[in-house]
């Protein structure tokens, strides 16, 4: 496994794929906090309470507008322990699944205790950041794999039974690897999501999510992502089940006019291929970034999950700056979100220029710990 280096990258590549890569943060956030306060609730009553057209715009949840939920936190996480893995590869102990592993227990942490411990030097600064230690309805599977030290494989996962979205939906990072071969990005959030799911779909689709997304950071069309992500699941036992999904979200584009009733027909997204294929479906038929949130968030079902997965989606496809102002205006954590994008777009870019044999950023170092 391999990640591309500065020689590779032009300014106007770097400033690219650092907008792909705020815009695919961002955008999960806000699907996911667009989707907050309707989750779980019939679309009759989502019309009931929001009128004909549905829900148009946040409404509040955990107390406030634009507030994200676990699925968010996850994320967050699972960039932090791409960027470890990267720094670590300095010391020659390289291998990301564990690096990953580590950030989401960091994760898990922050749903046990009130707020950062100043004495986990080793945790990094993401580990600190006070409204990450908020309880957003955790995902018990997620919590139940991290509740030990104990990593979870694909030939011993944890939870094999476990198939729900808990896994797609911080999984998009993966697929901002863009110096990674398309097989390696799916292998690498294929082993990270059997850390908690270990269901075939549980983990496939995860797999298949972060391939969408890394067609889509090379600056592929969704068809064609989509078509990878396929020709990289037929191979693996299981696979029917997101291969289903997939191919009944690019068919349910052929049938009409996007609507609630179509997207519902790809199921509630309470299970990782119906997540996976609401979210494709509504980034397929979307008119622009608007258009396709919503599309993504007014059914019966879980709203944020596949809110989070659409709003990745149209985020690395369009950039940062095709999101909707005003809902990034009052985006929970969006100041963290950035900080954290941008450091990710750095390290993938001018990695060897902040650590290496010849140079060390200690500023660098005390973000991200080799440790």
């Amino acid at each position: 496994m391999s990640a591309a280096g500065t020689a590779v990258w032009g300014r106007a590549e770097q400033q690219d794929f650092r907008s792909r890569v705020r815009g695919c943060l961002l955008g999960g956030a806000i699907g996911d906090a667009l989707g907050a306060g309707v989750e779980s609730a019939s679309l009759e009553n989502i019309r009931k309470e929001h009128g004909a057209d549905g829900l148009t715009d946040y409404v509040p949840a955990y107390g406030r507008r634009g507030a994200v939920t676990d699925e968010t936190q996850m994320t967050l996480f699972t960039v932090d322990g791409l960027i470890r893995a990267q720094v670590r590869r300095d010391t020659g102990a390289w291998h990301p699944p564990t690096d990953v592993y580590r950030a989401h227990l960091r994760w898990a942490v922050t749903q046990r205790e009130w707020g950062p411990d100043e004495r986990r030097t080793d945790d990094g600064w993401l580990a600190r950041e006070e409204w990450l230690y908020a309880l957003r309805e955790p995902d018990r599977t997620c919590l139940a794999g991290l509740g030990d030290d104990a990593m979870g494989t694909l030939d011993k996962p944890k939870s094999p039974d476990a198939k729900g979205c808990g896994a797609v939906v911080r999984s998009a990072p993966f697929g901002l690897l863009v110096g990674w071969e398309p097989q390696l990005v799916f292998q690498l959030a294929v082993e990270c999501a059997a850390q908690t799911h270990g269901h075939p779909t549980g983990h496939l689709a995860a797999g298949a999510f972060a391939v969408v997304v890394h067609g889509l950071a090379r600056g592929d069309d969704l068809d064609s992502a989509v078509q990878h992500a396929l020709r990289q699941l037929s191979t693996r036992p299981g696979h029917e089940e997101t291969t289903d999904a997939l191919r009944q979200a690019l068919g349910a584009v052929r049938q009409g006019l996007p609507s609630a009733a179509r997207v519902e027909s790809l199921g509630q997204g309470w299970h990782a291929a119906e997540a996976l294929a609401i979210g494709v479906y509504c980034a397929l038929v979307a008119e622009d970034v608007r258009h396709g949130l919503l599309l993504s968030v007014n059914h019966g079902g879980d709203s944020d999950g596949t809110g989070s997965v659409c709003g990745s989606l149209l985020g690395v496809m369009h950039g940062e700056t095709a999101l909707p102002p005003g809902w990034l205006a009052e985006l929970e954590g969006r100041s963290t979100i950035l900080e954290l994008a941008d450091d990710f777009a750095m390290e993938m870019t001018q990695g060897p220029a902040l650590h290496g044999p010849a140079v060390s950023s200690p500023g660098w170092l005390a973000r991200y710990p080799r440790a």
